[in-house]
């Protein structure tokens, strides 16, 4: 069973007169990836390395560390958490002293273990995309239930209604394609975006 983390958590430590920071989150696609990334750009850093983990696909970066010893350690250290929908970030100060190869492995890989440590794990709620239309006067009733529900969505209107793109968690994907087909009378249909 995958879990992932609560909310986001920092840790630091000094190695060798080295200064690493670790930075975990919470992240459900490849956007908001990149949107942690540019958020947490420190150009008073000698390396950023990082790892993440969103369901079977993976990436890490070394940035500049020699390879292997930054963001696959942290890498390892996510998936050895039985983490995903996770991104550890770990920042370094190069404090003079090298720390040799197995050194950076210890100290990236330990610094982001510290790091997942601090973080509450929760169980991951597989989570799939939905779309559905709708006419402007069917709208309301849906998106009453949409907010009642929690469910996250984007609505884009076209001439004759809306067009709607939401996030479900699996139970909930039944219970809505009744809703609509009830609100709709039969005439719209629930379609589960492929992954």
């Amino acid at each position: 069973m995958p879990f992932t983390i609560a909310s986001s958590v920092t840790f630091e430590e000094d190695i060798k007169k080295s200064r690493f920071q670790a930075i975990a989150a919470v992240v459900e696609n490849e956007q908001q990836v990149k949107d942690f990334l540019a958020e947490n750009k420190d150009l008073s850093t000698t390396h950023q390395c990082w790892a993440w983990k969103i369901g079977h696909h993976v990436r890490f970066n070394d940035d500049g560390e020699p390879s292997g010893t930054a963001g696959r350690p942290i890498l390892a250290t996510i998936e050895g958490n039985e983490l995903s929908n996770v991104i550890v970030l770990v920042n370094r100060w190069y404090g003079g002293v090298k720390l040799g190869t197995g050194g950076l492995v210890r100290a990236y890989g330990g610094c982001a273990g510290q790091c997942l440590l601090l973080a509450e794990k929760i169980e991951l709620i597989e989570k799939k995309e939905v779309q559905f239309s709708c006419l402007f006067n069917e709208w309301a009733i849906l998106q009453y239930e949409l907010l009642h529900q929690h469910i996250e969505y984007q609505e884009s209107y076209t001439e004759i209604g809306v067009v709607v793109l939401a996030r479900l968690q699996i139970h909930q994907i039944e219970p809505l394609k009744l809703k609509l087909q009830d609100v709709s009378r039969g005439r719209e249909k629930l379609h589960v975006c492929d992954d």
